[in-house]
């Protein structure tokens, strides 16, 4: 039999009600931590959860996987697997992105300076330190995009502190610019090729043969979408393949490649492992 309300806590109330207006919770530790995985879970030995809409193979009914373990199912959420960490519980947390919204978390005094200064006006929830700002949309969530701001959507959670006020309004852009991730600043390294055996004449007719190459290139780093790794080096294999033994290449041209695969989400260090394995592949 599930617990009395009175017995499992103060917050189930709470979880209830947001539920039941389609706002995904779980429990909070004190620290603002959810609770540790049980047994059958624990180091992800089930299999893991990876997101709301893909629950993936486990199916356990402890509060489980952090995040992952929000919903909005009222029978999960008083029922008794979940009774014993609401009885525990410090808060109620629930899973933004899933429940259609972003929150920015703004950490302090000059973050919500930043945010009044550059960020359309929406519903504020004074928080300990600062404030969070609630916006209608998701997208993905990102840590320290800015000194004291971070952002939690998809694949996060956030405290309910309460209603706050103001209107929530729509996700602006200018947001959603905030977790792009800009690609890495390359700094080329000259790169020493050999030239041809006998010393010969570079085969290539003009210096927009190159470019081309290099051009295609970059672009079918670009536009990969999985297998990233494999491709930024079957890429600098073809390209070196072409052009390594010739003496044409540049460090220019170099930086270009690493630019494009960093822009994917490729270490510099990735790159350059793949650059000099293509090479030893090659013999170059």
């Amino acid at each position: 039999m599930t617990q009395p309300t009175s017995i499992q806590g103060e917050h189930l109330p709470t979880a209830l009600s947001l539920a039941a207006s389609s706002v995904p919770v779980l429990p909070l530790r004190a620290g603002k931590v959810p609770f540790g995985n049980c047994r059958r879970c624990a180091n992800n030995a089930c299999g893991g959860r990876p997101n709301m809409k893909t629950p993936g193979p486990c199916t356990c009914p402890h509060p489980c996987h952090g995040w992952a373990a929000a919903t909005t199912d009222p029978s999960v959420i008083n029922s008794p697997t979940w009774a014993r960490a609401w009885r525990e519980a410090a808060a109620v947390a629930y899973h933004p992105g899933d429940a259609g919204l972003t929150v920015v978390d703004l950490d302090n005094a000059e973050a919500i300076a930043w945010a009044r200064a550059n960020l359309p006006a929406t519903r504020a929830v004074p928080t300990t330190r600062g404030e969070h700002w609630l916006y209608r949309g998701a997208m993905q969530s990102a840590n320290a995009v800015r000194p004291g701001v971070d952002i939690k959507s998809t694949m996060a959670y956030a405290r309910w502190l309460g209603p706050g006020s103001g209107t929530v309004t729509a996700l602006p852009d200018v947001v959603r610019t905030l977790a792009v991730k800009e690609p890495a600043t390359v700094r080329p390294t000259f790169i020493t090729v050999p030239a041809l055996a006998g010393g010969g004449a570079c085969p290539h007719r003009t210096p927009a043969y190159l470019d081309r190459g290099i051009s295609m290139a970059v672009q079918r780093i670009s536009e990969a979408r999985s297998a990233i790794h494999a491709t930024v080096y079957h890429t600098f294999l073809a390209v070196l393949s072409t052009h390594g033994r010739c003496g044409c290449l540049t460090d220019a041209h170099v930086a270009r490649l690493f630019t494009a695969a960093q822009a994917k989400g490729e270490s510099p260090r990735h790159c350059t492992d793949a650059w000099t394995n293509a090479r030893t592949t090659l013999g170059v």
